[in-house]
């Protein structure tokens, strides 16, 4: 569905740039089209930066206390800004609108597989740049895409069950690693919740508002509704309940990857997780997170030592 949604944006984001070109060689006596359509083409290409404008606004709004150690220069800010403007019209523009990440199988696998989850409103083409990073590295990786789009976040826990024993199976493996960005995290979340980690080695998440977020208000859907929290930070119902049906043995699978400039996660400590292993970024967006290159090498440095120990204990038992 976001794949045929996506495109359909296109089309319209396209329509509207024509109008544009057409109104200002009207209005504006512009004789040159090719002139007319690059601006018209520019008035899109705001339109969609004050929507990532308004997402750091309101992210503003409801942030938590940045440590001094993480604060950004006005410099860095910018950088920020147009870095994540950036990976929101690749990843909503290209990567999910034409790509779809499925099964890759290495021919040499150096860890544990890895299922790849994506979050609120994505699809697997969201993961096209981590997916070629994993492939780079030899790591065996499948994709899911979470539908329906709107339904609640428990919803979702069969459909992944399935993808994790599809992946075991497939990779010959007994465990499989996690990884997801944002809502993907609270998904995997109440899989350990109902499955238990037999199958899973480790989960590491990105931007995962696991205490909720406030931005979460305006948008739709079930699990739109179960990822809100209120102004004092107080999750809701949803994400009480899934904390208070946890062990602290699953917590302590998680590895947690978050941003004190995230956009869409605010309070930002909201991605901090209790008994978890927390990884504290500074400088990246809630989209750019998955895609910035420095932390898909990070997430590949901690998919390897997830699965050194137990690659080790699999070769002494089989000597």
């Amino acid at each position: 569905m976001i794949r045929r949604l996506t495109r359909w944006l296109l089309v319209l984001q396209a329509l509207a740039a024509g109008g544009f070109a057409w109104a200002i060689m009207l209005l504006a006596h512009v004789q040159s089209l090719t002139l007319a359509v690059a601006l018209g083409m520019v008035l899109v290409a705001i339109a969609r930066l004050s929507i990532t404008a308004n997402s750091f606004r309101l992210a503003w709004h409801f942030r938590s206390e940045t440590p001094v150690v993480f604060q950004i220069s006005w410099r860095s800010a910018a950088r920020l800004f147009f870095n994540e403007f950036g990976a929101s019209m690749i990843s909503s523009s290209w990567n999910m609108p034409f790509f779809r990440v499925g099964k890759y199988a290495a021919a040499q696998p150096v860890s544990l597989p890895v299922l790849l989850i994506h979050g609120y409103g994505c699809n697997s083409g969201y993961w096209h740049p981590m997916s070629k990073r994993l492939s780079a590295a030899s790591i065996t990786h499948h994709g899911i895409d979470l539908e329906p789009v709107l339904a609640g976040i428990d919803g979702y826990v069969p459909a992944l069950a399935e993808a994790i024993e599809a992946l075991a199976h497939d990779s010959n493996c007994d465990q499989v690693i996690l990884v997801a960005h944002s809502m993907g995290g609270l998904a995997g979340r109440a899989y350990l919740r109902d499955h238990g980690s037999s199958r899973v080695a480790a989960m590491i998440t990105l931007g995962t508002p696991h205490h909720g977020t406030a931005l979460a208000r305006h948008g739709i859907g079930i699990n739109s509704a179960q990822m809100r929290c209120e102004i004092d930070g107080t999750a809701s119902a949803w994400l009480q309940r899934l904390q208070d049906n946890e062990t602290a043995a699953t917590r302590a699978l998680c590895v947690s990857f978050y941003s004190h400039h995230d956009n869409i996660v605010s309070p930002q400590l909201s991605a901090y997780l209790e008994g978890a292993t927390n990884i504290a970024l500074a400088g990246i967006g809630h989209v750019a997170i998955g895609m910035d290159i420095a932390v898909q090498d990070c997430v590949v440095a901690q998919i390897r030592q997830v699965a050194a120990p137990l690659q080790a204990r699999q070769s002494t038992s089989t000597t």
